[in-house]
């Protein structure tokens, strides 16, 4: 049994010494915005929210998704990481396993994952994902018992055979790395360990995340739970000026158009448009570089998101505080091809 959190943080080099990029680490893109659960702690479970700040929702295309692994190619080396998943359950879109599979065939991306619910797997499923070359699948388990997870989903799910599922595509695997996490703040104690006894001895990684303010300006206490200042991997929370992510992640949502981080669940921060724009031009142009300085400006209160963001305190590793009028300097005489 390996309890062992979804980052490695032994692998982490130190971010500073690395900025600016001139490509990003992580190309984080929604296959889908819509999701088949109703998470009380997300704000995709409320359509009411969806509808106030005209959020519409839906399934990238493959058309559209055809054109980032083009676009990508144009950054000159292989990114590291392919995150396919952001606001929804990226299985709801119909050609997941054929996403994957033209990134994986491409050779663009030196990791493909995606993390689910894990609510539409299947025996053929699984074995759709496994042979289309998926390297990683992070498993979001909400419940333990049929009537928990309908409690925090509002969803009437079969817990046997919802397990039952997982551990087929665990024993199904190959190389490819199955990461379970349920919550602890959700479970009792007598849970946590029922969790790990159902999952521990199939999956390759398993762990109890911790719940957290992971989405600005929602109030996850209308989740009915509350949640400890303790980050999502047990580390400290900790207070930061600079959030990292917006420098070394690119974010394309489920209809194309890119965002300052995975956070922004409203779309209130969008720095270009695929429809238009190529990655490339995006990620080094003067909307996000705009935004990276306004950060290392200690400003980023200017922006509505960043300004309410708790991620930067619980779901962090890397800090660049100390190294701000550096990078700053970097990026604004930067000069790429």
């Amino acid at each position: 049994m390996n309890i062992q959190t979804r980052l490695n943080k032994n692998k982490r080099g130190n971010l500073s010494d690395a900025l600016p990029l001139k490509q990003p680490y992580v190309l984080l893109i929604d296959p889908s915005s819509l999701c088949n659960l109703r998470c009380t702690w997300c704000p995709s479970g409320y359509d009411s929210l969806m509808s106030e700040y005209g959020r519409k929702n839906g399934t990238m295309s493959y058309e559209l998704f055809e054109k980032i692994v083009s676009d990508s190619r144009e950054f000159g080396e292989k990114i590291n990481v392919l995150r396919m998943y952001k606001e929804g359950e990226p299985l709801v879109n119909p050609r997941f396993a054929d996403m994957v599979k033209l990134a994986k065939k491409s050779g663009v991306f030196k990791k493909i994952e995606t993390t689910t619910n894990g609510i539409l797997l299947n025996k053929e499923l699984n074995r759709q994902l496994i042979e289309a070359g998926i390297d990683q699948i992070n498993i979001s388990v909400n419940g333990v018992s049929d009537e928990q997870i309908f409690k925090n989903t509002k969803r009437h799910i079969d817990f046997k055979k919802y397990s039952e599922n997982i551990i087929d595509l665990c024993k199904n695997s190959n190389d490819c790395i199955i990461y379970v996490k349920g919550i602890k703040d959700v479970l009792s104690s007598d849970e946590q360990k029922y969790f790990i006894d159902v999952f521990g001895e199939w999956a390759d990684r398993i762990y109890l995340e911790r719940l957290s303010p992971a989405w600005p300006d929602f109030d996850i206490q209308q989740s009915g739970y509350s949640y400890e200042k303790i980050g999502n991997y047990e580390q400290p929370a900790e207070n930061r000026i600079v959030c990292p992510y917006i420098f070394y992640v690119m974010v394309v949502n489920s209809d194309g158009t890119c965002d300052t981080c995975v956070g922004d669940w409203k779309h209130h921060q969008i720095i270009g448009d695929l429809k238009n724009e190529s990655l490339k031009n995006i990620w080094l142009g003067e909307s996000l570089k705009g935004i990276q300085l306004a950060q290392l400006e200690n400003k980023r209160d200017i922006y509505e998101m960043c300004k309410v963001c708790e991620v930067i305190k619980y779901g962090c590793y890397d800090n660049i505080d100390n190294d701000r009028e550096t990078i700053a300097n970097l990026i604004k005489n930067a000069k790429y091809k």
